[in-house]
C-alpha cells in the first residue's frame, strides 16, 4: 500500500540565542565539539561494522573459531556479548561518553547501520571502497533534541533548545515555505524526523527532515501526461488533445549565458582589483554573479517543474511518462555545454519530488 506521507527537507539556520558575545562563542565551540566527535564516531562506527561483516572471510583463522554475528546469549555460536546493533554503540558511548549527547550518537550508529545494510552486497564484491567521513560532518539528531519549540511574536522567530543550547531560527527572504512547516511542527501538525546540523563558517544550518502528509487531489490513474525535456523548450507536456509549452530557450539559456558573460568580465578585471584585505575581498563580485547565476537557474526550474505538476492536475492526469530520457542523458553528458548549462538533473529531481507530493505516479522512459 502506498504511504500518505513524504519527507520534506529544508536548510533553515539557527543563531545562538543568548546575550552576551562570550555565551555564543562558548555555545558555538560546543557544538563544533559535537560535529568532531561525530565525526570519529561516524568513522569507528563504520570500521566496526565492516570487520563484524567480514570477519568470516578471514580464512586463516582456526577451524573451532565461532563468527556468527548473533549476542551468545541467544546463540551459541554467536561471538558477541550484545547485539550487534548495540556493540558498535557501545563502542563510541564509552569512548564520548559526556562529550556528546547520546542522542546525537545513537543516530548516527542507526543511520550508518542502514546504510551499511544497503551497501553490503557491493562492499562484499570489492566494487565499493568504504565510507570515510570528514570533519565537517554533518551530525543528525531527532525530535529529542529539540525542546520547547514555540514562535515568539517579540523576536519574529521560531525559539527551542537545542539540547542545552538555546537557539532561535532565521528564515531569510524566502520564508514562506519554511515558516509553514515550522509552524505545523511547533502546532503538533507534523512530525521531524531525523535530522542533521551542519556548521560552515562560523554558521549553524538545520537541514531538516519533515514528515508531511501528500496532497490530496482528484486524479485518475488511466489518465496518461507525456512530457519532454530538452534545451530547446525546457518542458513540453501533453494529455490528450491539451498540451503546454513551459519556458523558452531564449527565456532560460540566454539569460543564464548573460550572467555568465558578467561574470567573466568581472573576472578579467580582478586582477586590477585594490589589493589588501585578502582574496575574499577581491572576488566578492565574482562570487555574487555566481550566486546570482544558481538563484536564477533554481527559481527558473522550480517555476517549471510547478507548472508541469499544475497542469497534470488540472488534466487528472494520474501518471506523468517523461519521454526519451536516457538517448537526451547521453547527449547531456557527451556535449559539454548542454550539460554545463541546461542543469537537467536539478530538473528531474524537482519533477520528482513535486509529483510525489501530488501522488502523481513517474515513469521514465
Amino acid at each position: 500500500m502506498e504511504k500518505s506521507t513524504m519527507k520534506l527537507t529544508r536548510k533553515i539556520q539557527l543563531l545562538v540565542d543568548l546575550q552576551t558575545k562570550e555565551e555564543r562563542r562558548e555555545a558555538l565551540d560546543k557544538l563544533y565539539q559535537w560535529q568532531n566527535r561525530s565525526f570519529k564516531a561516524a568513522n569507528l562506527i563504520i570500521t566496526h561494522l565492516y570487520v563484524q561483516e567480514m570477519i568470516h572471510e578471514f580464512f586463516y583463522l582456526t577451524e573451532g573459531i565461532k563468527y556468527k554475528l548473533a549476542d551468545e546469549k541467544k546463540d551459541e555460536l554467536g561471538i558477541l556479548n550484545r547485539s550487534r546493533i548495540n556493540s558498535t554503540y557501545r563502542v563510541v558511548s564509552d569512548r564520548f561518553k559526556g562529550e556528546v549527547p547520546t542522542n546525537i550518537l545513537g543516530n548516527i550508529n542507526n543511520t550508518l547501520i542502514n546504510t551499511f545494510n544497503k551497501k553490503k552486497p557491493e562492499y562484499w564484491k570489492g566494487e565499493r571502497s568504504l565510507m570515510n567521513f570528514k570533519r565537517d560532518i554533518a551530525f543528525p539528531f531527532d525530535m529529542e533534541g529539540v525542546k520547547g519549540l514555540k514562535f515568539n511574536p517579540d523576536k519574529k522567530a521560531f525559539c527551542f533548545r537545542f539540547f542545552s543550547i538555546p537557539v532561535k531560527t532565521y528564515l531569510g527572504r524566502d520564508f514562506n515555505d519554511k515558516w509553514e512547516l515550522m509552524h505545523q511542527l511547533a502546532g503538533g501538525e507534523i512530525k521531524l524526523r531525523t535530522s542533521h546540523i551542519k556548521l560552515k563558517d562560523g554558521k549553524i544550518f538545520m537541514l531538516a527532515t519533515f514528515e508531511i502528509e501528500k496532497e490530496n487531489h482528484i486524479l485518475k490513474p488511466e489518465m496518461m501526461a507525456e512530457a519532454s525535456l530538452s534545451l530547446e523548450y525546457p518542458i513540453v507536456v501533453k494529455s490528450g488533445k491539451a498540451k503546454l509549452s513551459i519556458g523558452t530557450r531564449e527565456e532560460f539559456l540566454y539569460r543564464r549565458l548573460a550572467i555568465q558573460a558578467a561574470r567573466k568580465r568581472v573576472q578579467e578585471g580582478v586582477t586590477y582589483a585594490k589589493s589588501g584585505k585578502g582574496r575574499k575581498r577581491k572576488t566578492k563580485a565574482v562570487q555574487r554573479f555566481h550566486d546570482l547565476e544558481k538563484n536564477y537557474v533554481s527559481n527558473r526550474l522550480h517555476l517549471y517543474s510547478r507548472k508541469l505538476i499544475d497542469f497534470c492536475i488540472k488534466h487528472q492526469a494520474g501518471t506523468l511518462i517523461l519521454l526519451n530520457q536516457e538517448d537526451k542523458m547521453g547527449i547531456a553528458k557527451e556535449e559539454e555545454f548542454v550539460l554545463r548549462n541546461w542543469s537537467y538533473y536539478e530538473l528531474m529531481t524537482k519533477i520528482k519530488y513535486k509529483a510525489e507530493k501530488a501522488g502523481i505516479e513517474l515513469i521514465t522512459d
